[in-house]
């Protein structure tokens, strides 16, 4: 099934932020300013090199946060390369808040509640958060691909050790839903960063990828009525290792899906609870670029 990318285009110009559309410039229009895409990243940074403002739109709070530095390193993988200063600075900033035993906190202490979500605000800043940790190393080792600041960071380093301590520990708990995606993405994300990965990391990533049942749908633990992860969220680009423990008429059948998923205004819609109408609104640009990036990945021909 075909997507509407002109739809698509003006569902950008009508509701989204700007960083998302810029993010849509630079995955649709060959030869875009990357130059551009950073400077609107640029509004969300703090003087101490981290990302806040709403970047992560649940969590409103203009300090720094680790769910910044996870979107900020999805925008410094889609420039594609070196960026200098405000990738090292982040990572700077990321070493800065690590706790002592290499992982992040969920969120750090929020200082401006007004807008944000619960789960944000009711984070301990003294304990590691395996979820979010993985999340942001996956992201970090996406960026370290292209740009060399980011893959001999030490902090990057003291990041990927803990992630991988705490996936090889056979006495943790398994995570929801969310969290399991995470270190499949980070499992994936280490294959081919260009630092070194360790042993087992290949052995792990097929020990938790066993986890997916066959159909690769996740139910959200709490969630709204029907959330869930889908094969798309957990690998939404083709010709990663992660890809092989998911069928190719699943995936066939999922973007299949994902192309009549887009709504009558052009744009996406998520399955997940907004804390405001404004971050309902940001999640669907952020999305609808998403959508389209997944679907042009795959060779999906837009109408």
């Amino acid at each position: 099934m075909e997507f509407d990318l002109t739809k698509a285009a003006a569902f950008m110009v009508t509701h989204a932020r700007m960083i998302d559309r810029r993010r849509f410039e630079a995955i649709t229009t060959p030869g875009a300013p990357a130059g551009a895409l950073l400077a609107a990243l640029a509004a969300y940074r703090n003087d101490d090199g981290g990302y806040g403002w709403g970047l992560e739109p649940d969590l409103r709070s203009s300090e720094s946060q680790p769910a910044g530095a996870l979107h900020a390193f999805e925008v410094l993988e889609e420039i594609g390369r070196p960026v200098g200063e405000p990738a090292t600075a982040l990572c700077d900033w990321l070493g800065s808040v690590t706790l002592p035993d290499g992982g992040l906190p969920f969120a750090l202490s929020i200082g401006e509640p007004a807008g944000s979500a619960p789960w944000w605000l009711g984070a301990d800043p003294k304990s590691s958060s395996l979820h979010i940790t993985a999340a942001v190393a996956a992201a970090a080792h996406g960026v370290a691909r292209h740009d060399p600041a980011v893959r001999d960071h030490e902090w990057l380093a003291r990041v990927t050790g803990y992630c991988r301590r705490e996936i090889a520990d056979p006495g943790r708990p398994p995570g929801g839903s969310y969290e399991l995606r995470y270190l499949l993405g980070f499992l994936d994300a280490i294959q081919d960063s260009g630092q070194d990965a360790g042993p087992g990391a290949g052995a792990d990533l097929e020990r938790l990828a066993a986890r997916l049942p066959r159909d690769g749908v996740l139910p959200v633990e709490g969630g709204l009525e029907g959330e869930a992860l889908r094969p798309l969220d957990i690998s939404p680009l083709p010709d990663r290792p992660l890809r092989r423990y998911l069928a190719p008429d699943v995936i066939a059948a999922e973007l299949g899906r994902l192309a009549a998923g887009q709504q009558g205004d052009g744009g996406w819609v998520v399955d997940f609870a907004s804390q405001s109408p404004a971050a309902a609104l940001e999640w669907r640009g952020y999305a609808t670029v998403n959508a389209v990036k997944t679907l042009l990945a795959h060779g999906r021909a837009p109408s």
